[in-house]
Parts: structure tokens; C-alpha cells; sequence
């Protein structure tokens, strides 16, 4: 079989398991007794290795809410000390099965779903998203930040136990991409707008929580934070596409694209073939809508795991099944059309199962071909949130950015010289 054979053969393969992966919700569990990398105080972070010193201003933030959330010091310039001096290490979310969104803070006492693909046998992990505005992910770390993930670590996390445990035990846990697929043919695109996704999840969370005998304030508390958080789901269908696409993989001799995500300084890919070997380029910074009173001059990098969503077929790639979306990150409907229909030229094949209304019910692009990104010159799209390049303020806007060529043609080296290409 030739090499050109091979590559076709190992991309079918590695496609159709990223399409026919399974994404069940099953639990919720802190950090610390899922994950093994929390011996010594210990933070994950989104994107690519990053040291401090190139930290950008979000993530910094984050990361000082972070320690400061597990009480490893007692004020910003304190948190801040113990990370310059590396008190507290830096892992990648990715390279444990995490994905987060923006900044991807995750400390040890935070909560994750744990997202089951018991078809291919994966999980994957994902934290609770906090909203929009002023928030962890984001870089924002003041009090009201941190009550409000102190409350979502206790209380909130306690009552979607309880819930997820009533649906393990009713029908073996809650099929998020089942939700995914719905909220895809009413109008989310399944990255930067989940009113369908989030108002769908709690259709089913609702009947798990009052299955639950929760008292009556903590319900109300627990169902008004859902409602009021459109974003609820994000995190999700991101630890829905993180199972998806670690089922496709370490397939030896894909070209398939497993992992693009950004820490605020870089950005990085995986390629199946190749392993967990980050390609990395500068991050770009998202052209977009800014909340009133920011300027462009206001907008960091772009950060966070949250690409996950268009590796796996979704997201930005979608963007023609949820035209309201402009209205959030910019532009207009035929551009978000134009966007889905130019990513068909990067991917191997049109999803099963994630289907585009307006496209005659296509499916969208997916699989990632690192090949046709570099022959065609056309970077991944992906729509995203916009943070402040200063560590404290938080979201500032949204909007669309793209994964640099020079990330691509650097695996592409790589997988001459891995494959023997000359």
C-alpha cells in the first residue's frame, strides 16, 4: 500500500471515530481525585506549555484567582510570587483530558464533568462554566469572583451530582451529544451561542433535580444560575468534543487535526499521527464585537480550549446553522455562511450526525486535514470570546479569529521526517 494509501486509510478511520464517539454525561468530581498531576500545588492552564514570565494578562489573572481560590496565598501580589517563583506548577489542560474555556484555570478543588465515550472507552473533563462579564476564565479575580466559584464548588456542583446520579442510575447518564445535535438544528452553532443547547440541558436537568429532593431555595438558586448563564453548555459540548476527538487520536499515519487550542500567547495544534507533540504558532488577536467603552487596543490574544468545539466539527465551522451569531462576534449572515462553506475545503468529510439546516442539511466539516491547510492556504476559522490584555478586567467582546499557517506547516515538517517523506 502506498503512503498516499495509507494517509486516506488512516484519516477514514480516524474521522469515523471521531464521528461515531459517544458523549455521555456521568458525574461531576473535583479536580484533585480524578486527575494524578496534583501533588504539589498545581494549575492547569489552556493552550500550549507556557512559563509566568509569558503568561499572558488573562491567564495571569486567572491563575492568581486560582491560587488565591485555594488559598496558597492570601493576596494577588502573594499569588503571584508563588507562580513567578513556579510554588505553583503549570500543566496544559490537554495533555490530562481537560478542556476549559479561555483562560482554562483548574485548580484542585474545582468541580469537572466528566464526559464518557463508552464506545471507544475515553473521558474526558471539562469544568462549570461561570457566565459572561467579569469572571475567572476571563482573567477577573476579585471577591465576587471568587464567591461565585466558592458557591459553584459547593452548593452548585453538590445539587448536578445529585441530579447526574439520578440520570446515571435512570438511563446511564445524560447524552450530551444528543443535545449537540438538536441545538445544531435550532440555531446554535454549538461554540459562542447556546441558548438551544443550554435551554435543552435543562429541560433534562430540571426533572434530575427535583428527582433529587433538593430543599426548595437551593433548587431555585441552582435552576436561576442555569437559566440566567446561556453559556451554561459550552462546557459541555467542549468536554463532548474533547471525547470525540480523542477517539480519533493516535491513529498512526493521519493527518488529522485532534487538538487546536491557545493560551494567550500561542497558540498550538496535535495531529493524530503524531501524538501529543504541540505545533505552535503566535495567537492572533479576535476581530470582533467589544462591549461599549473597550477599544480594539483592549483585546488579548486569543486563549482558550474552547477550539475544541470546531476540531471536533462544530463551532465556527458551523457557523452557518446559527446565523444570530453575528450579532454576537461580528460581521454578517453571509459571511457566517461563507465561513461553514470554506472550511469544507480543509476537512475530510461532512459529519453524520451534526447537521446545517440552511446547507440542504449538510453536515458540517470535519476532520481537519492538516494537508489541505497547508496546500490550500486557508487557516481554521473559529469564532471566540474576546478578553482584556490586562489581568483583572475580564470579557470585553467577541468575535472570529484564525489558527496561523505557521503552526501547520511545522507539523507538516514533522510528519515528513516521522513518516520519511522526502
Amino acid at each position: 500500500m502506498s503512503l498516499r494509501e495509507e494517509i486516506s486509510k488512516a484519516n477514514e478511520a480516524a474521522v469515523e471515530r471521531m464521528m461515531e464517539a459517544s458523549a455521555i454525561w456521568i458525574d461531576v468530581v473535583e479536580a484533585r481525585k480524578v486527575l494524578n498531576v496534583f501533588g504539589q500545588p498545581t494549575l492547569l492552564h489552556a493552550g500550549p506549555p507556557v512559563s509566568w514570565e509569558k503568561a499572558s494578562g488573562p491567564l495571569r489573572g486567572a491563575l492568581i484567582g486560582a491560587t488565591l481560590l485555594e488559598g496558597w496565598a492570601d493576596s494577588p501580589e502573594g499569588a503571584e510570587r508563588k507562580l513567578q517563583t513556579g510554588e505553583v506548577r503549570l500543566v496544559p489542560t490537554h495533555e490530562v483530558g481537560v478542556v476549559a474555556p479561555m483562560a482554562g484555570a483548574v485548580s484542585p478543588s474545582m468541580p469537572l464533568l466528566v464526559i464518557s465515550d463508552p464506545k471507544y472507552g475515553n473521558r474526558a473533563y471539562s469544568n462549570l462554566n461561570e457566565g459572561i462579564g467579569k469572571v475567572l476564565r476571563y482573567g477577573a479575580y476579585d471577591e465576587s469572583v471568587l464567591k461565585r466559584l466558592k458557591w459553584m464548588g459547593s452548593e452548585f456542583a453538590e445539587s448536578l451530582k445529585a441530579a447526574v446520579d439520578q440520570a446515571v442510575k435512570e438511563k446511564g447518564g445524560l447524552d450530551v451529544k444528543f443535545i449537540l445535535t438538536q441545538a445544531l438544528n435550532m440555531g446554535d452553532e454549538g461554540h459562542n451561542r447556546h441558548a438551544a443547547g443550554t435551554s435543552l440541558f435543562l429541560n433534562e436537568l430540571a426533572r434530575y433535580l427535583v428527582m433529587s429532593d433538593l430543599a426548595k431555595d437551593v433548587l431555585l438558586r441552582v435552576l436561576d444560575f442555569v437559566k440566567g448563564n446561556t453559556f451554561t453548555f459550552l462546557n459541555f459540548a467542549m468536554g463532548a468534543a474533547k471525547v470525540m476527538t480523542l477517539a480519533a487520536h493516535n491513529v498512526k499515519y493521519s493527518t488529522v487535526v485532534t487538538v487546536m487550542s491557545r493560551n494567550g500567547t500561542e497558540a498550538g495544534i496535535w495531529i493524530s499521527g503524531l501524538g501529543n507533540n504541540w505545533f505552535t504558532a503566535p495567537a492572533k488577536v479576535p476581530q470582533g464585537v467589544l462591549f461599549p467603552g473597550f477599544k480594539p487596543e483592549d483585546a488579548n490574544p486569543d486563549i482558550g480550549d474552547s477550539a475544541i468545539t470546531e476540531t471536533a466539527g462544530f463551532g465556527g465551522f458551523a457557523m452557518a446553522a446559527a446565523p444570530s451569531i453575528v450579532s454576537w462576534v461580528g460581521g454578517n449572515v453571509q459571511f457566517a455562511v461563507e465561513n461553514t462553506e470554506r472550511m469544507y475545503q480543509i476537512t475530510h468529510t461532512k459529519h453524520r450526525y451534526f447537521k446545517i439546516p440552511y446547507l440542504s442539511f449538510q453536515g458540517t466539516p470535519t476532520g481537519i486535514d492538516l494537508r489541505k491547510v497547508v496546500k490550500t492556504g486557508i487557516e481554521p476559522t473559529i469564532n471566540t470570546g474576546i478578553a482584556h490584555r490586562q489581568a483583572g478586567v475580564g470579557q470585553i467582546g467577541a468575535g472570529v479569529v484564525s489558527m496561523d499557517m505557521g503552526m501547520f506547516k511545522r507539523a507538516l515538517r514533522r510528519y515528513a521526517e516521522e513518516y520519511g517523506i522526502s
